[in-house]
């Protein structure tokens, strides 16, 4: 079993790394556009592993500098914040999920994006195909409908009596009606019904929980979108309040969820670094493949299995990257 190390990292200020004094220096400097559909704090650790992989690239302050904009959860301001990035003409958009995604690729024919990740690029319409993904956005994805399907499955591994299982939904996030879709089938198999919550953001968490209740849900499963991932603990102990036992990406699990079942997501934006450099030494988006996320990590939180009295199979413990005792 391991602790995974979470970096901290404050990635909030205008310009992350900022431009050279002298104007010798300024002509060498990359700029690159950041888009964040969040507020900066609860990205701290992934913009810091966004860095990391820049620099171990040897990029640093003295050649290169970040324009972050953060909608603040609030979708409907990506395409205004994506004009300013536009404006500025940075050399590499840079932006994550399904609606920054989007957004980005309507803001801008020209100047080349890179999409840290995404549910799946090609079901939301961001690219063609992965191997020849066309226009000027570039990136990496994952099939989370079959991560969804895999989380229900490890959650009827601990209660196979569940039947009923919820899905929070966030109306302004396009992908949650493709990801439902791709669930239908698995969930069939598994002999489960799911049922859509809405739940737009943290305002709204408390009855979307009221709903659940009157509902006589077994349990719940939560996707990656941005405002959830930012608020994974909240959610999770009203989860635990109201004693559901629930699934989702694996900070999930450790802000205290049953079980967290995903892409290692400091992987995926250290890895984006990769994009940035070969953008930046001239290779069109168009001609590099998006790659699909390769590592996944498997949480299983026994304190809160504890709480909810409820008995984790050895066979699920075994398979975890780490239990969180």
């Amino acid at each position: 079993m391991r602790r995974r190390d979470f970096i901290k990292g404050i990635a909030g200020s205008a310009t992350g790394w900022p431009l050279a004094a002298h104007a010798q220096q300024a002509s060498k400097i990359a700029r690159i556009g950041f888009l964040g559909s969040t507020f900066a704090s609860p990205w701290g650790s992934r913009v810091e592993a966004f860095r990391s992989g820049l620099r171990d690239l040897g990029y640093v302050e003295d050649n290169i500098a970040i324009e972050f904009r953060w909608a603040e959860e609030k979708y409907d301001r990506l395409a205004d914040l994506a004009a300013e990035l536009v404006r500025l003409k940075v050399d590499v958009l840079v932006t994550y999920g399904t609606p920054g995604s989007l957004v980005a690729k309507s803001a801008t024919t020209t100047i080349p994006i890179v999409m840290v990740h995404s549910g799946d690029a090609v079901a939301a319409g961001i690219v063609a195909s992965l191997a020849r993904p066309g226009g000027n956005l570039t990136g990496m994805t994952y099939f989370l409908p079959e991560l969804m399907a895999k989380r229900i499955e490890m959650l009827k591994n601990v209660i196979p009596s569940i039947s009923q299982v919820a899905i929070p939904v966030k109306p302004d996030n396009a992908f949650f009606r493709t990801a439902l879709r791709g669930l239908q089938a698995p969930t069939q198999s598994l002999n489960v019904t799911l049922q859509q919550i809405a739940m737009p953001g943290p305002n709204d968490f408390a009855d979307a929980f009221a709903t659940m209740a009157k509902n006589d849900v077994d349990a719940f499963v939560i996707l990656e979108d941005a405002v959830f991932v930012s608020n994974a603990r909240a959610i999770a102990d009203l989860a635990v309040k109201q004693r559901l036992p629930s699934a989702g990406f694996s900070e999930y699990a450790e802000a205290g969820a049953l079980i967290g079942y995903g892409i290692d997501f400091i992987d995926m934006y250290r890895r984006a670094g990769v994009f940035v450099d070969k953008i930046l030494k001239g290779v069109k988006p168009a001609d590099i493949p998006i790659e699909q996320a390769t590592k996944f990590v498997t949480m299983i939180n026994m304190r809160t299995a504890k709480a909810l009295s409820l008995s984790v199979p050895s066979s699920l413990i075994v398979r975890a990257d780490e239990v969180i005792e």
